[in-house]
């Protein structure tokens, strides 16, 4: 594997985690799924429609969001929005994610 490749995969591993996250905290006003990838990929977070429509699906049978279909426009859209539970969960997930950063900004840099 070259060194690019490897870079590849280890930032896939690491996006993984934080895309939830930032699903969670972006939900807590109502979104719908393309809406949300888009202000996703805008803010930095590179995902694709195959990773973030099973993502929100798992997230609402775990009870982390809502959904409800909005058919007043021509094309029905799913809205999500993130449960109580999910603000709990983001929240507790971004405090772990800032103790993170913390100790790899305190690791030796060389």
């Amino acid at each position: 594997m070259s060194e690019t490749e490897a870079l590849e995969t280890h930032l896939q591993e690491l996006r993984r985690g934080t895309v939830v996250l930032a699903c969670l905290r972006m939900l807590a006003e109502p979104g719908y799924g393309y809406g949300l990838l888009e202000e996703l990929q805008a803010r930095g977070f590179d995902t694709d429609a195959n990773t973030l429509y099973p993502l929100l699906r798992r997230l609402e049978k775990q009870g982390h969001l809502t959904s409800e279909w909005n058919t007043d426009e021509a094309r029905p859209r799913k809205f999500y929005r993130t449960s109580a539970a999910g603000l709990r969960l983001a929240g507790a997930l971004t405090t772990e994610f800032r103790a993170l950063a913390n100790a790899i900004d305190a690791l030796p840099k060389d």
